[in-house]
């Protein structure tokens, strides 16, 4: 089968549509910011409706960048941000409330209180997650207990949840499919990864009724296909993914072992570990990497929440930027931050620290510090980070890999590139299209309707556009890295 893939790729801050052909090349693509809402400290809301609105536009608009008809595309992928909450009605279509998004912090403590009550050990078990407010099922409990009257009516069948990639799915099919797939449910602390079905202990600890879950289904399948009036023409929906997961896809590392990291507005790093469902012993997160054919692939993940929203902030909370492009001229003009500390703890620290309490600070400061050493400590905080989730993963059995595959609109800056090869004590490996996420929501959709035969024809697109490899001296890692632990020391409960 020939014809063009269409990736729906749904972030933390923007929305984006892009048309692929077949060979993986991008044919046309469109792209839109929208509003973060803060109603209060550590809470953060997106508006859900403005998601869909904005989504349709931008795939009628990539569809027309790329100069083809609807009528081309094989079928459509959809990637999104994880965990964000939408709870919506049944009949109309409607958000009962803005979506609540991952990095919202507003239910640690019902998570403290939960874990007081001594149920981490069978949650972890069953889902391979930990009990904090990063996860969906505490966001719709809260939603459930502070919209009047959403509890009695989900109770009653009126109501739907779902992740992003499950709202734009009920929307893209006209009310027909709420449906999810495998990698997303596997984020909601309601989904048994062992048993791939939503689980009953699960629902009750978090007080969920059964009839708000979407179906589960494999991340190639068949989703169904869009209501005929949106593009005018009905286009199979074949694959879903969360970001991570897609990103994992994109980048093909489809064998155990192989690691990849994507540098957006959080940082994510996944090790693909097969069939075997890793426990991790240094709180990193065991999550479903996929499902195919009916077959699971695990991974590990160890999730940053704020790694280019530490830029973004610098450039529209600090403004000491006006575009994030200048920070790599600015951290080359620097030549390092000078034992500047920036540790981004806005919404809370994720990996492997856990601490939903910790706040962001800024360390180290001199007279001669100035604007690029903030910025390149900006920069910085991010590879740190990193390092912290690949020692955790290599703690908990990995071996040190050879390569770090990374993607992601931060790994454009090649300062940034070349000093996380020189944290990580790592070649770092940049793939020609860095946009993989999209790229795996492709490859999904088009293994699904048959223009890909296996995972070994995507495998065989993968082309490395520039590696880099470690420069810097073992004794500067460790020293370097040891004012970083001792930075997260200062804000984190569980740091030093």
């Amino acid at each position: 089968m020939t014809g063009y893939l269409l990736a729906i790729d749904q972030g933390t801050t923007s929305s984006r549509a892009i048309v692929f052909a077949a060979d993986g090349s991008v044919r046309g693509q469109a792209q839109k910011e929208f509003a973060q809402h803060y109603p209060a400290d550590g809470w953060v809301e997106h508006d859900a409706g403005d998601i869909w609105t904005d989504s349709l536009a931008l795939c009628r608009k990539a569809i027309s960048n790329a100069h083809i008809e609807a009528s081309e595309l094989a079928a459509i992928g959809i990637t999104n941000q994880r965990e964000t909450t939408v709870l919506w009605d049944r009949a109309t279509g409607t958000p009962l409330a803005r979506a609540i998004v991952w990095q919202d912090r507003r239910t640690a403590e019902r998570c403290e209180a939960l874990r007081e009550a001594g149920h981490e050990a069978m949650v972890r078990d069953k889902t391979g997650l930990l009990l904090d407010p990063y996860f969906s099922a505490t966001k719709l409990a809260w939603l459930l207990d502070n919209v009047d009257g959403a509890r009695r009516r989900a109770e009653a069948g009126e109501l739907a949840f779902g992740t992003i990639d499950s709202w734009l799915l009920w929307h893209l099919t006209g009310g027909k499919v709420h449906a999810t797939d495998a990698t997303n449910a596997s984020r909601t602390l309601l989904f048994n990864i062992h048993s791939q079905r939503w689980d009953d202990d699960l629902l009750a600890l978090f007080d969920i009724p059964a009839a708000l879950l979407p179906e589960v289904r494999d991340s190639a399948a068949d989703f169904g296909r869009t209501d005929p009036a949106l593009f005018g023409t009905p286009v199979p929906v074949a694959g879903i993914a969360g970001d991570q997961q897609a990103a994992l896809i994109g980048q093909a590392c489809f064998e155990p072992g192989m690691v990849k990291s994507t540098y957006g507005t959080g940082c994510f790093m996944v090790l693909n570990t097969g069939d075997q469902a890793v426990t991790s012993e240094n709180r990193l997160l065991t999550t479903v990497g996929y499902r195919l054919d009916g077959k699971t692939c695990y991974a590990l993940e160890g999730s940053i929440f704020v790694a280019g929203a530490t830029i973004q902030w610098l450039r529209d909370g600090l403004r000491l930027i006006s575009h994030a492009s200048e920070s790599e001229a600015l951290a080359r003009s620097a030549g390092g931050a000078k034992g500047v500390y920036l540790v981004p703890a806005f919404t809370g620290m994720g990996a492997p620290w856990w601490d939903p309490h910790a706040r962001g600070a800024l360390l180290g400061l001199t007279r001669d510090t100035g604007i690029a050493e903030v910025v390149t400590a900006g920069l910085e905080a991010v590879c740190y980070q990193s390092l912290d989730l690949l020692e955790a993963m290599i703690a908990d059995g990995a071996s040190r890999p050879t390569a770090l595959r990374v993607d992601g609109g931060m790994v454009a800056n090649n300062w940034l590139a070349q000093n996380l090869a020189d944290i990580l004590g790592v070649r770092v490996d940049r793939p020609v299209i860095t946009e993989t996420t999209a790229l795996g929501a492709a490859y999904l959709a088009g293994l699904q309707v048959g223009i890909f035969k296996d995972l070994a024809a995507i495998s065989d697109q993968w082309q490395c556009d520039r590696d880099f490899a470690p420069q810097l001296a073992e004794p500067d890692r460790q020293a370097r890295y040891q004012g970083w632990r001792e930075a997260v020391s200062r804000v984190c409960k569980a740091g030093g």
